[in-house]
């Protein structure tokens, strides 16, 4: 599992400041989120795709991204389309099409593609421990900063876990079948899972408190602003001024 397959690089995206790149995305997001006009949310991709370009990922990586999320966002065209109330465009057989649920779903997708771009633009550029620190300095609650700085660094652990079950459970002769003795077995997998995982963290828990951990994780480094900190920031203020404009 590789999670900061982007945040290796040298750009100035990837050397800008965590807080204002979690800032920056945090207010985009919510920007992207409430507009409702059309225009606004397609010119709402224009940024992401500057910063993506600006700092030199692989857009192919991007794209294998964007199509887990677009995975899902399909099922919404099977659905809106054909259930939202509105003015019908086409009848096919019972169902009838409505613009308005085209219309909802263009905007959903749009803006669901737009906020995974910024980011992956923003916070994929840096690494987890970088933006964990960042949260610190944002005065974020202790418990959250640690809950998402333990979640992303045992992850990997509870899924090379996951493995050694599946790989046990063949080595067994088990072939995944639709039956009960299938069901079961997954269940039982889910449920060794649930209970390794939590006798793991009763001793990861000993062992921090063994060694001091006294529920703060202290700051040695501070970050300081830069002036293309301070460009970012403003850039996207206007960019999402215009958006709100945009009709």
């Amino acid at each position: 599992m590789e999670l900061e397959e982007f945040a290796l690089g040298d750009s100035w995206v990837h050397n800008l400041d965590p807080r204002a790149k979690i800032l920056v995305t945090f207010i985009f997001s919510v920007v992207v989120a409430l507009n409702q006009h059309l225009p606004g949310t397609a010119l709402s991709l224009v940024l992401p795709l500057i910063l993506l370009a600006c700092a030199r990922v692989s857009f192919g990586k991007v794209l294998s991204r964007l199509a887990i999320v677009n995975g899902f966002i399909v099922f919404i065209w099977f659905f809106l389309p054909f259930t939202t109330p509105g003015h019908t465009i086409y009848t096919l057989g019972p169902l009838t099409v409505q613009s308005e649920g085209i219309l909802a779903a263009l905007l959903i997708t749009l803006k669901s593609n737009s906020i995974i771009l910024m980011v992956i633009a923003l916070l994929g550029t840096s690494s987890i421990f970088t933006l964990v620190h960042a949260l610190s300095h944002l005065w974020v609650p202790d418990k959250l900063v640690h809950l998402f700085f333990f979640c992303f660094r045992y992850i990997h652990v509870i899924h090379e876990e996951y493995h050694r079950l599946v790989n046990a459970m063949k080595m067994r002769g088990f072939k995944p079948k639709t039956d009960m003795h299938t069901y079961r077995a997954y269940a039982y997998l889910v449920g060794m899972l649930l209970v390794r995982s939590f006798d793991r963290s009763k001793r990861i828990l000993q062992s921090m408190r063994c060694r001091g951990f006294r529920g703060k994780f202290y700051i040695l480094h501070h970050y300081e602003m830069k002036r293309s900190d301070y460009a970012l920031a403003g850039t996207s203020v206007v960019f999402s001024v215009l958006l709100l404009a945009a009709r």
